[in-house]
């Protein structure tokens, strides 16, 4: 029981791991979150947490190995992330103008839209899976109190660690917007800033991953 406990809350912290830093997939969320409110900030995490749903089934599959040896993928990958960073880091930096509206179903599809496209083809995201990730999937036992008194056994590659992952991801998806739409009501000015931070961070991605990108394939 305690070994299965322990498991799930290595789990949370693995998917917090991957949610939590910052980076351009939370400049999205935050944008999201303080424009138009916790729903469209929340659908926009969901469209991230789809993303590693998508790598988690790639993992488990094999792709992902795949794609660790082929460096040209990985590049033309990094490459679409990071032209896809920049378009959004151009958009979020038009949305800096608008006030916050009310929850609309177009607005809070195209939040989705834009967290997937953005996480599919986030280099982070990619990284994480082909490190950490391949570990959480693959079947084992350690103990996190190496060389300590005593034993505190993690087993990696099961259904409650794995679920434990995913629950991470959804406590900061659906707390983090909450934090943001709440201050961004009480400060107006807020929402403004915070839209412009995220077309920075999303700018400085971006170039960032195009020129890994032609590094890489050239």
């Amino acid at each position: 029981m305690i070994e299965m406990l322990v498991s799930g809350l290595a789990g949370v912290v693995l998917g917090l791991s991957l949610a939590a830093p910052p980076g351009p997939m939370n400049a999205v969320i935050a944008e999201e979150s303080v424009l138009r409110g916790w729903r469209s900030g929340f659908l926009a995490g969901l469209g991230a947490m789809t993303a590693d749903a998508c790598f988690f089934v790639l993992a488990l599959a094999g792709v992902i190995a795949v794609v660790r040896e082929a460096p040209i993928v990985r590049g033309l990958m990094v490459g679409v992330g990071g032209l896809l960073m920049l378009y959004f880091a151009y958009g979020a930096a038009q949305d800096a103008t608008s006030t916050f509206t009310t929850d609309e179903v177009d607005e809070d599809a195209k939040g989705f839209r834009k967290a997937f496209a953005l996480a599919i083809t986030n280099p982070y995201q990619i990284i994480w899976w082909l490190t950490a990730g391949v570990g959480l999937l693959d079947p084992g036992r350690f103990d996190v109190l190496s060389g300590l008194p005593g034993s505190l056994t993690v087993s990696t590659g099961g259904p409650i660690i794995i679920v434990g992952f995913f629950a991470g991801i959804a406590c900061w998806i659906t707390g983090f917007p909450a934090a943001l739409s709440a201050a961004g009501k009480r400060v107006d000015s807020f929402a403004p800033a915070v839209a412009y931070v995220s077309a920075g961070i999303l700018a400085l991605a971006g170039v960032s991953f195009v020129y890994d990108s032609v590094t890489t394939l050239v």
